[in-house]
């Protein structure tokens, strides 16, 4: 993981599926759970989907919160 990584979580939009257009960041824990027991998708989206589940799994989403801010 690089820092930009981190940044790209809160203005990186789901491109497909149930989500699309919503923000990586603000995915629901379910569904980054179910990329995690059913496998991401190769690429970009599947390494912040990862890297998603894994913040959402630890309680570490509030983190995200002064980059968030950085934006507004």
């Amino acid at each position: 993981m690089n820092p930009d990584d981190l940044q790209r979580l809160v203005t990186f939009a789901m491109p497909y599926g149930k989500y699309k257009g919503r923000l990586i960041a603000d995915l629901p824990g379910n569904y980054l759970n179910w990329f995690a027991r059913k496998g991401f998708p190769p690429g970009e989206v599947g390494r912040l989907l990862a890297l998603m589940q894994e913040i959402d799994h630890n309680g570490l989403s509030p983190l995200l919160e002064p980059l968030r801010k950085r934006l507004g």
